[in-house]
């Protein structure tokens, strides 16, 4: 496979899995070995390599996975099984890019109504299709989607 196509933050991930494990950092190699047998699961039945982008994706939908786990765990009055959570999240976001400001999700979110050319909520596909690809690991994709709703019903 090409250079192009081998993800860089796959490599810093099995490295940082390395350190981990002479480090003996049980909490954060145990994540770490989760993340990477979600990469190898997708790799294995997908018959693909994966790239940084789908490595994003794959770590965003954890991310989600995780938050979503947190609430319901709230909710049941188990907080010792929200604080693993929690712990696994902090450790997934170690390996995300910087996440963006409101300005910056603003100026973004301007652009890309502005490039596509939506001028009402049905259009918000188009909105979100020149969006998604620029905020993957950098921004909740969700709440993004809710302020883009807001620009185009005003």
């Amino acid at each position: 496979m090409s250079e192009a196509g081998v993800s860089t933050i796959k490599a810093s991930i099995t490295s940082a899995m390395k350190e981990a494990m002479k480090a003996r950092a049980k909490e954060r190699l145990s994540t770490i070995r989760l993340i990477l047998a979600e990469f190898k699961r997708i790799e294995v039945d997908e018959r693909i390599e994966l790239d940084d982008a789908r490595v994003l994706a794959v770590l965003d939908k954890m991310l989600k996975q995780r938050r979503d786990s947190i609430s319901q765990y709230e909710a049941a009055h188990r907080q010792d099984l929200a604080d693993v959570e929690a712990a696994e999240i902090a450790v997934i976001e170690t390996f995300l890019p910087a996440a963006l400001t409101a300005d910056e999700v603003d100026a973004l979110v301007a652009d890309a109504v502005a490039s596509s050319g939506a001028e009402s909520v049905r259009d918000m596909g188009k909105v979100m299709a020149v969006l998604k690809p620029q905020l993957q690991g950098r921004a909740d994709v969700g709440k993004v989607s809710q302020i883009v709703k807001q620009r185009l019903a005003s």
